[in-house]
């Protein structure tokens, strides 16, 4: 069955929309859109220095997103910015810096659209592991920090109060954040990632009930969008990475219906 390249990218693609929703409902609800980007654009560092050092890119672009996020730690506690200006110092400066680099490596024959857009059609078995042991593991994690994260997000205040540690669980909201984008590079690009973590928790906001139900639903609608943009990429000969965030945007779009309005209404209703 994994000889099938199309195959392979479906299963690749649904394990990190599993991944990527449950995580990006916490993006949704800290408003944390800007620091994704700003994982996201030094994910493209981490290529450059995989490629330099000839290591294995989900380890390098890790590394380099896990550095970012604890500079950013680091910086907001010492600088006098604000912390919107300091995740666009960080993501350019790690953008350029990427691109830099790769302009360098003259010996090197970069593919950047595929870095930048993903190439989903070209995942092997052995990126298919590391995105399901990679997502076992996040999900696994989330799992067991889900009242601490979930608390701290409301009001860190009142979860300090109640013996919890909102900065040590940021910490590995972080890392976490830097794992799901490392494992998911691949499949849309340092692009578009984001609007994987974004669109489908935005989507399932409309229609979730609890925090727990909307988890479950970004997970939904991320497979969908996984399952509709390849079918349109092949159908249309589209790209890939950014057929499945259109996938999703329909769906954002379509959730925002009068019709979809209703039913969520009727559905609030008979609940009450």
């Amino acid at each position: 069955m994994l000889d099938d390249f199309f195959t392979r990218a479906i299963i690749a693609g649904v394990g990190v929309a599993l991944v990527a929703g449950p995580l990006g409902c916490f993006i949704v609800w800290r408003r944390l859109a800007y620091f994704g980007d700003t994982l996201s654009h030094a994910a493209l560092l981490g290529v450059a220095f995989a490629l330099l050092f000839d290591v294995n890119l989900t380890l390098a672009v890790f590394v380099v997103a896990a550095s970012v996020s604890l500079a950013l730690l680091m910086l907001q506690r010492r600088a006098t910015l604000s912390s919107d200006s300091l995740l666009g110092l960080l993501a350019h400066s790690a953008l350029a810096l990427g691109l830099v680099v790769l302009a360098f490596m003259t010996w090197v024959r970069v593919d950047l659209m595929s870095f930048l857009f993903g190439d989903i059609l070209a995942v092997s078995v052995m990126d298919i592991a590391i995105i399901y042991a990679g997502g076992g593991i996040i999900l696994g994690v989330l799992v067991m920090i889900w009242h601490p994260l979930f608390a701290a997000t409301v009001n860190p205040e009142l979860a300090e109060a109640e013996g919890m540690n909102p900065d040590r669980i940021n910490v590995i909201f972080m890392l976490l954040m830097a794992t799901v984008i490392a494992i998911s590079i691949k499949i849309v690009g340092v692009l578009l990632i984001t609007a994987m973590l974004i669109i489908p928790a935005a989507t399932a906001r409309r229609f979730a009930q609890g925090p727990e139900q909307m988890a479950v639903l970004a997970a939904v609608f991320g497979v969908l969008a996984v399952l509709g943009g390849l079918g349109g990429s092949l159908h249309w000969d589209t790209p890939s990475g950014p057929s499945i965030v259109v996938a999703a945007t329909v769906l954002f779009l379509f959730s925002l219906t009068p019709l979809v309005r209703v039913f969520i209404k009727s559905g609030a209703r008979s609940k009450a």
